[in-house]
Parts: C-alpha cells; structure tokens; sequence
C-alpha cells in the first residue's frame, strides 16, 4: 500500500492506495476508528482488487475541518479524493459511519459508485434517543473525559465470545480513541447527529447494494436489522454469525468472502 496525502478541495486526506488490481473498493471506516483498522483485511482483498482506504476528516492524520463534519462534507472528500486518484468508477464498503458516508455519496456521486456494502451500518437516521447520547458524548470530550469513551467503547463492538481471543484489538481500539483529536470526535458527533434517513433513496439508486450485519451486533440489534432488510427486497444480505459490530475483524474471512463474491457478480 502507497501512503500518500492527497487535497479534496481544501482539506488535506490521508490515503493508502494498492495502486493495482482489478474492480476497486474504497473501505471507509467507522466512528472512532481510523484507515489503520482495515490493515489486516486489505491482505484478503488486494489480489483480486484494488483496494483504496483513508482517513475521513477528525480522524486518523486527516485534518480536523470545521466544528461539524457532515455526511455530506465527508462524501464530498471521498469522492473529490477517487477523482484525485484518477478512479472513476468504484465500490464503496462503509462501516458504521463509514457507512453513512458512503450513503451521502448518492448526492452528488452515485454515477461513480459500482456498489455500496454497509457493514453494521444502517440507512436510517439517530433516533432521538442515540441523539441525546451522542450529544452526551459531546459533553464527556469536552469535558476532558475521553478516556471515558476509550474505557467504553471497544470492547462493545465485539460479540461476547470475542471478546478475549481479540484483546489486542481492542485494546488498539482504545489507542485510536486516544490519540483522536477532541475537536474530530466532536465534529463528527455533530454530523451524525444531522444526518438523515437515506432508506430510499438507497432502494431507488439503482446502485447495487449489500447489507453485512453481525448477528451479536450490540448497536444493531438483530430486530432493527431485519427491519432494515424487510424494508429493501433489492438488497443481498450476509449475516456474520460470530460477529458483533467489528465483523471485518472477529470474521475477517467470511466477511472478505461476501465482499468478494458480490463485487464478482457485478
């Protein structure tokens, strides 16, 4: 992988890019993750494609820009960054957040996108319920409490029986929230406190799409998923039956596996 950084507009984008290959899929991380987390994925996909991954704004090395980042201003970096790199046309793996990125690219991009996966992600918008939760995590950064959330978070995205086997990743999971910049972590609160239902125009897109969920999902409860399937007859569906929320971690192979397998049969 190539480590490069590349201007969408004026906001400087850490990338890593295979720079070879066939199809290529952009992988978009989730809240609180940076480009890091996909490092042992990419080596089940980059002999078959071309594989594009970085740091989406407040996070990782990007550059904090604003006080609230967007769907909508993250999709735009996306995408100004593909073009930057001379992809045209591309599949788009969102995780949770990453998830709703890819979902705002619909706005402005949905000509370049071969597909969307959301992995543990979903196309409707915050209840107000997990607003008001978000803007309590708001006040913990601000209040200089972010180990808080470091002490939390992690190890929620796995299903109980991972939980040991994959320590260490939770525990660089706690170093990532960390070394974020409180600014990012509040910026992008507020964005996804914004952001919108995208349900249907996800069904009428026309873009080819995969929902991925884990079936020991703590953010996603199997009940709020087969909603989000009943809802959209167009799309595949995998269910990762060892996996909480980090399915490209606790079943990196069946998780690259369905990837691969619906970018082949586009």
């Amino acid at each position: 992988m190539t480590e490069k950084f590349i201007m969408a507009g004026s906001t400087p984008m850490h990338v890593a890019d295979s720079e070879r290959g066939g199809e290529c899929v952009v992988l978009l991380h989730g809240y609180l993750e940076s480009m890091l987390v996909w490092d042992e994925f990419i080596s089940l996909l980059k002999d078959e494609c071309r594989v594009v991954v970085m740091d989406l704004p407040g996070h990782g090395v990007s550059m904090v820009d604003g006080e609230t980042h967007t769907m909508e201003y993250l999709a735009e970096c996306v995408g100004l960054t593909m073009k930057a790199l001379g992809v045209e046309r591309y599949h788009v793996v969102g995780h949770s957040m990453g998830g709703y990125v890819a979902l705002a690219m619909m706005d402005n991009y949905a000509a370049n996108l071969a597909s969307i996966t959301l992995l543990s992600s979903t196309t409707s918008a915050d209840s107000q319920e997990k607003c008001d939760r978000r803007r309590r995590e708001i006040e913990l950064i601000k209040a200089g409490k972010k180990n808080t959330l470091a002490r939390l978070v992690p190890h929620q995205g796995f299903a109980p029986e991972n939980v040991k086997r994959l320590n260490d990743w939770i525990e660089d999971l706690r170093e990532l929230i960390l070394i974020t910049e409180d600014e990012g972590v509040i910026a992008i609160l507020g964005g996804m406190i914004e952001r919108k239902s995208r349900g249907e125009q996800l069904r009428d897109s026309g873009i080819a799409h995969q929902f991925i969920f884990g079936r020991h999902d703590y953010y996603i409860p199997e009940d709020v998923a087969q909603e989000m399937i009943a809802a959209d007859s167009s799309a595949g569906v995998v269910w990762l039956e060892h996996s909480g929320h980090m399915g490209f971690i606790e079943e990196a192979k069946a998780c690259a596996k369905a990837l691969l397998d619906f970018v082949g049969k586009l």
